[in-house]
């Protein structure tokens, strides 16, 4: 099996990627990584497997690619384990992975064992040489309060971990609540993997998404099956396996989260009653938007004057999108400047309108994600 530069310069030749300096440069770096990996593995005593005492100072540094989306993360990922020439390793989506953790530390605490989180650490890490996450992201207190030890134990059993994310390790879960449980998690990351950065300047997920109008309407069969469409295009989920797509939640402050019925690589779906239809603030609608580069909202209703309060939600959301750059996907039954046209509030709402149609232009589509300057 060819290593990762080697599929990579296959790629370039064949025409099916740009040449790009970050790219090249972290899959050299992942090329390294499995080079060291494929390399005798030196043995562990059974006490140091036990224990979580072994060294991890003989074992190859992990690697964290950080971007922009579009960059070419979960690309190389997927380049680097496919020609990883090794039989235990693994890749998961980072969210399917902590709820894995979650059940599986639930029932070794009602097996009795001592220690039940690092007992799981431990047992995964005997199987696992390399482990690859896809969108390392954390929403919630709980993994949050966990992950410091339990990659600690995992790393000095012998697994070396490989993930991407949106974000730099110093921004995951920032602003989140008890962050400082946390800071241990961060200063292993920095301590025992390799920071990679890929923000060069195409954004190939644009690329997928050419030809596909944002808005979709009227509401019905016409229109769900081009936001689903979208979704799987953006993130590269198969569509086949629809019913498995993992949902989420995000982190609203003052203990209260959201839940998103799909969440996968920074784009979350959304219903128009679960945002709009309950009592929610500006706040909420920046979580989301700070949280997601791209969002589908899907049965976006024609208002009336009785729905004053949804539409009023409505453009507090769509202030938070538009500022913060986030792509918008949506089912409607009318158009923008047709959603709001009469009751309280309604000469406002122009400028949501205006707002919408903008969202659907190639030149906010360009933008990347991130409030305005």
């Amino acid at each position: 099996m060819s290593g990762i530069l080697a599929r990579y310069d296959e790629l370039i030749a064949d025409g099916q990627l740009r040449e790009d300096a970050m790219q090249r440069a972290a899959a050299e770096r992942l090329q390294r990584l499995q080079e060291e990996l494929t390399a005798p593995q030196p043995k562990r005593s059974f006490f140091a497997r036990l224990t979580g005492t072994a060294s991890a100072s003989d074992d190859p540094r992990g690697v964290y690619m950080w971007g922009g989306v579009g960059r070419g993360k979960s690309m190389l990922m997927d380049l680097f384990v496919q020609t990883l020439d090794i039989d235990s390793k693994r890749r998961v989506h980072f969210h399917a992975f902590m709820l894995e953790v979650d059940a599986a530390v639930a029932q070794a605490r009602k097996s009795g064992r001592e220690d039940p989180l690092i007992s799981v650490a431990l047992q995964m890490a005997e199987r696992t040489r390399c482990l690859a996450f896809d969108e390392m992201v954390v929403n919630n207190t709980a993994d949050a309060a966990i992950m410091g030890r339990f990659f600690t134990a995992m790393m000095e059993n012998g697994t070396v971990i490989v993930t991407t994310s949106n974000r730099p390790p110093r921004d995951l879960y920032k602003d989140g609540l008890n962050r400082s449980l946390f800071i241990p998690f961060i200063e292993l990351v920095e301590r025992e993997m390799d920071v990679v950065e890929l923000n060069g300047p195409t954004d190939y997920r644009l690329d997928r998404i050419g030809g596909l109008a944002t808005w979709h309407t009227p509401l019905g069969e016409e229109a769900t099956p081009k936001v689903r469409e979208a979704f799987f295009r953006l993130t590269d989920f198969d569509p086949e396996d629809a019913q498995n797509v993992p949902s989420g939640s995000i982190d609203l402050g003052g203990g209260r989260t959201l839940h998103v019925p799909k969440s996968l690589k920074g784009v979350g779906v959304f219903s128009f009653k679960r945002l709009c239809g309950e009592n929610r603030g500006a706040a909420d609608y920046l979580a989301i938007a700070r949280e997601f580069h791209t969002v589908i909202i899907v049965g976006i209703p024609q208002m009336s004057p009785d729905n004053r309060n949804e539409a009023i939600r409505f453009t507090k959301l769509i202030d938070a999108l538009y500022e913060n750059r986030v792509k918008l996907f949506t089912t409607a039954a009318a158009a923008p400047d047709d959603l709001y046209v009469s009751g309280d509030g309604a000469f406002e709402f122009e400028r949501t309108a205006s707002r919408l149609n903008e969202m659907q232009s190639d030149e906010y589509l360009a933008m990347g994600h991130g409030a305005e300057e």
